[in-house]
């Protein structure tokens, strides 16, 4: 049996073509859980938002996947056999549709052995289901593990209910992590702690405002008066309601998780409304330079959480590159700024890597989910470790923290933007390279 012939069956695949021919067929041994042939190809596939309003987050990916490409050009060698490594990639498009679309593409025909996706839970979420449906193992990183692990359960609003997964894991920092980045650095200000929420009607949005697991108790605990407006839908194009709410509520304060093109909407909107805050600190829409640069001016010490930059003190197990030496990579192959992103879809292809090299076998699906869940890696953005008591118990067996800090965007002489970590309160490892300030 050749894989051009028969390429790889599933279990489930045979009982779906057994049963359109009209006859029930006991499976064999053979069918269990797939037929595949000795053509010593592994193949991972990968899925981003390379276009629409998310496109952002996957800047950096023809970088690092002509790296990979070319780190595994000659194979890898896994228990004494060499196989080609091939990476199917697929785009989201930003749509968590598409997401779901291109995924079943990547398990049906084109018969992946591990799901790799990032970025934001409108990708990943609609990704890693599917793998749980279709029971193949998926690494997932670049979206708070809320989202990702509560959002996907039968019942998100009955912790009761919440079960793990089976086949699917995630490794990023979670929302008690960006609350606390972000209250440590409006703390360096002087300021009246009333803050005006941005938070739309998407998986970000509705956990991030959560009055059980988001912002608002920890934000009430130490005494912030939150001002939310509600859910707005993403790519509005008029903030006129909630930038009224905050102006009325006195707001020094703005935070939320944006997208990109709508926080360029409300950032110039308040200003030509004459709305202005303290500290503006929001998620997913200010990570990368080129969002910082289309506000011309008014960007300056805008603040985000920073996952990654070129001062990290961590190291690839790849290829040995520093943070600093692969975001000065970026840089010199693509002209552009380093960007997020980077560090974490590289440490994908880290993670991806020693997973096949650990599992009993590398072709099997059950050994594969086995290899991951057993990770203790130390990457380019930190150590993955799941089962971690940094991670809630019912989360424990599906999720790995990564360090998170805070940081403010500086405009420098030539136009140019970057982003200095401000605050290292939550991962004192990283360095800290000026104090926070308020926008002038």
């Amino acid at each position: 049996m050749t894989k051009s012939t028969f390429g790889r069956v599933s279990r489930r695949q045979f009982i779906k073509t057994s049963a359109a021919a009209g006859g029930a067929v006991a499976l064999s041994p053979l069918f269990a859980p797939y037929v595949r042939a000795q053509d010593n190809v592994i193949k991972l596939g990968y899925v981003s938002p390379q276009t629409g309003p998310l496109a952002a987050f996957a800047e950096a990916d023809e970088f690092i996947l002509g790296q990979f490409r070319e780190w595994a050009k000659n194979g890898l060698d896994l228990g004494g056999t060499n196989y080609a490594i091939e990476v199917v990639v697929k785009d989201s498009q930003s749509n968590p549709n598409r997401a779901a679309e291109v995924a079943k593409e990547l398990i049906v025909d084109d018969e992946i052995d591990l799901m790799l996706v990032a970025s934001t839970p409108e990708t990943t979420n609609p990704v890693s289901t599917q793998c749980e449906i279709e029971e193949v193992p998926c690494i997932s990183t670049m979206a708070p593990w809320q989202p990702w692990f509560i959002g996907r359960q039968g019942n998100p609003g009955d912790p009761a209910s919440w079960a793990p997964f089976k086949h699917t894991f995630h490794y990023f920092w979670g929302l008690e992590d960006v609350i606390a980045v972000f209250t440590n650095m409006w703390n360096q200000l002087e300021t009246n702690k009333v803050i005006g929420a941005l938070f739309p009607n998407d998986g970000d949005g509705n956990a991030w405002g959560d009055p059980n697991v988001g912002f608002p108790p920890v934000l009430a605990a130490q005494k912030f008066t939150l001002v939310d407006p509600g859910r707005y839908q993403n790519l509005t194009d008029d903030f006129s309601a909630q930038i009224t709410a905050f102006q009325n509520a006195n707001a020094e304060i703005v935070t939320g998780v944006v997208l990109p093109p709508d926080f360029t909407t409300f950032w110039t909107q308040a200003n030509q409304k004459g709305f202005k805050p303290k500290a503006v600190s929001v998620g997913k829409c200010i990570l990368f330079p080129v969002a910082l640069e289309a506000l011309g001016k008014t960007g300056n010490n805008l603040s985000s959480e920073v996952w990654w930059s070129p001062t990290h003190p961590y190291k690839s197990s790849l290829n040995g590159m520093s943070a600093g030496e692969l975001a000065a990579g970026f840089t010199a192959a693509t002209g552009r700024q380093w960007t997020q992103p980077i560090g974490f879809i590289h440490s994908l292809f880290e993670f991806a890597v020693d997973t096949l090299k650990r599992a009993a076998d590398p072709t099997d699906p059950a050994a594969i989910v086995d290899s991951i869940s057993k990770a203790d890696l130390q990457t380019i953005i930190g150590p993955i470790k799941f089962g971690q008591e940094n991670v809630p118990p019912f989360a424990r067996a599906n999720l790995s923290k990564t360090p998170l800090v805070g940081g403010q965007w500086k405009l420098k002489d030539d136009g140019k933007y970057d982003i200095i970590v401000v605050d290292n309160q939550t991962a004192t490892d990283i360095p800290v390279a000026g104090k926070m300030e308020p926008i002038a």
